[in-house]
């Protein structure tokens, strides 16, 4: 016999539960075990258990460590016995961020379980009252395959992105919010430092805060550049392929998905070294005469040059995918609306702005942003490409062409700046979902849905 579903929430439990209910509250599965889910009530006084025995041998102590980050150094303590210099153990500062956030997250998954227990708890006890059937431990276990299978499937699935995803996630917040660099020597014991880090950042007086508006500038102008490039140049050739008067469709295709199965990063290095001032491309212009010997065209040296050429190199890595995505919708689109605008007397232009346009850009625009935010986020082709160079400030952190995610990469690896990298990526983080959010909120793909 299934027991019938019940809805309940957290503030009827507390205002219509009996004692037990309010006993559960500090006895966890109190209320199961008093209506006969003896199981289940043990199980949730042994999570509870449990947490009281951590939060007593480690997690006080990891949130009485996570306010102060440490302070005692490690020490090197001469052993006259043995002649040699010992070393005692000092804090570390970045083990102690990392299990406070744990334990943290930890208790706040405990409130989450023990507002479960409360809501079990009253459930059973409003089955009790009307005389209804009271799930036993192994009914429960069979839900779990029938009406309750989703609980089953997507219980791996949240572990993990809690352990994986969540958990660092919340881990780099919290760094952005110390002194943990370089500078300074605070490698090992760093300090809350609050929004310092987010103001250096934002000042345009200082080398980092000039260096972060330039970065986020020229990001934002290679986004668009090679989300728009790749998109346009993808559908004229798509469009030119795609014609009934094109011959050997297949075959054209085929080339274009033939240059996508080479794997990026070598097509990249190969055209860094072609691109190089002793590189074949300024070798073969000065054979040829068109440069004299010993100059070469500035692709990499030059700032202005370097910012073309990996938009340029772009478009040619990139076309072949956008071509593939777009070939699909073209030949998606109605027949009878093409039809329909030739006898209605609309020329090739018309056609194109009116029907083929508006039904790409309907499709696509949930890959745009999509596009749009992987070119922000574009490390291969910048770092493998130019490096991020050329560095025209000496002082500063990044070349003429970094985007922000090479950039938290050299202030991270390179500098070993943890908190400003931190702050970096926050920043990123922030305007790239509110830009996502805001551009497809108010496209016709989200506000016309299904209806083209």
């Amino acid at each position: 016999m299934k027991q019938k579903t019940l809805s309940v929430s957290l503030f009827e439990a507390l205002k219509n539960g009996s004692s037990k209910i309010k006993l559960s509250m500090l006895i966890f599965g109190f209320a199961n075990m008093a209506y006969g889910q003896i199981a289940k009530g043990i199980i949730y006084l042994s999570v509870e258990l449990a947490y009281i025995f951590f939060m007593v041998r480690y997690g006080l102590y990891n949130l009485s460590m996570l306010v102060s980050l440490g302070s005692v150094e490690q020490k090197e303590v001469w052993d006259e016995a043995n002649q040699v210099y010992l070393y005692v153990k000092g804090d570390q500062s970045i083990l102690l961020l990392l299990y406070g956030v744990a334990t943290v997250l930890v208790t706040f998954l405990m409130i989450c379980f023990w507002v479960r227990t409360i809501k079990s708890g009253y459930k059973a006890e409003c089955l009790s009252k009307k005389g209804e059937h009271v799930n036993t431990f192994k009914e429960d276990l069979k839900s779990l395959l029938d009406e309750n299978i989703h609980c089953l499937l997507m219980s791996p699935p949240m572990f993990f992105i809690t352990a994986l995803t969540i958990l660092p996630l919340i881990f780099m917040i919290c760094m952005a919010f110390t002194n943990y660099s370089k500078i300074g020597n605070h490698l090992v014991l760093f300090d809350w430092v609050g929004f310092e880090n987010f103001a250096a950042l934002f000042d345009s007086n200082s080398i980092l805060g000039s260096t972060f508006w330039s970065v986020l500038s020229w990001t934002l102008i290679w986004a668009v550049f090679a989300t728009f490039t790749n998109y346009i140049f993808g559908m004229l050739l798509a469009m030119l392929i795609n014609r009934k008067d094109t011959k050997a469709k297949g075959f054209w295709r085929f080339c274009f998905v033939l240059s996508s199965a080479v794997p990026m990063f070598v097509s990249l290095l190969i055209m860094r070294t072609m691109l190089q001032p002793s590189g074949a491309v300024n070798v073969l212009l000065q054979n040829l005469g068109f440069l004299e010997q010993g100059t070469a065209l500035p692709f990499f040296t030059d700032p202005m040059w370097a910012k073309v050429t990996v938009i340029v190199i772009n478009i040619w890595v990139g076309v072949p995918y956008t071509l593939m995505q777009l070939t699909g919708v073209l030949q998606n689109i109605p027949s009878e609306l093409y039809e329909a605008a030739e006898v209605d007397g609309a020329g090739p232009v018309r056609k194109f702005f009116s029907i083929t346009l508006p039904y790409m850009l309907y499709v696509t625009t949930p890959y745009l942003i999509a596009t749009f935010t992987g070119n922000v986020n574009n490390f291969n082709v910048i770092y493998l490409l130019s490096g991020g160079d050329p560095i025209v400030d000496l002082s500063s952190t990044a070349g003429s062409t970094d985007l922000l995610v090479t950039w938290l990469y050299k202030l991270t690896v390179d500098k070993q700046y943890y908190n400003i990298g931190a702050v970096v990526g926050i920043l990123t983080f922030i305007i790239l979902s509110i830009g996502a959010l805001f551009t497809y909120r108010r496209s016709k793909s989200y506000k016309e849905e299904g209806g083209f």
